[in-house]
């Protein structure tokens, strides 16, 4: 009677085991695979977009947390206590939650967030009166990033 109970126990503790997450390896990509030769770092990005609105580009960066598995949603650090929030231009891509803290290599198309104090009147959050000069825009959310390949550099 012992030997059952001790053959079951012994099956449930190594599925548990078996459900670890291995380290990301180098190179691994989602997506399709970013093109690396004309590469710069994330935190040169806002400088090199100037006044410019959206460019398609390859940057390499530090992921800091990954919000949503499911479409890829993650934070890339832009240095100066700013953030690239990303995610993928396609859903079905699903990136692990132990990415957060790895280099990662990142193509896609970078664009600023319009804010209606810029007099941008058609540009999402629009206030009016009093108030529209007085807005107060959060500085660590000025850039997006739509992915389309992702690569773990480090």
């Amino acid at each position: 009677m012992k030997f059952p109970i001790f053959l079951l126990a012994l099956l449930l503790s190594s599925a548990v085991l078996a459900q670890q997450h291995t380290p990301l390896p180098h190179g691994m990509v989602y997506g399709a695979k970013p093109d690396t030769q004309a590469m710069m770092n994330a935190t040169k990005l806002e400088s090199f977009m100037g006044k410019k609105t959206r460019i398609s580009t390859t940057i390499e960066g530090r992921v800091i947390r990954v919000i949503h598995e499911k479409g890829g949603w993650f934070e890339l650090d832009a240095g100066g206590g700013k953030v690239i929030a990303a995610h993928f231009k396609n859903y079905n891509v699903n990136i692990p939650a132990d990415m957060a803290g790895r280099v990662v290599i990142i193509e896609g198309v970078a664009q600023k967030q319009f804010i209606a104090d810029d007099l941008q009147h058609l540009a999402g959050d629009t206030v009016t009166g009093k108030k529209q000069h007085q807005v107060k825009t959060n500085a660590k959310r000025k850039l997006t990033f739509e992915v389309k390949g992702l690569q773990v550099d480090k």
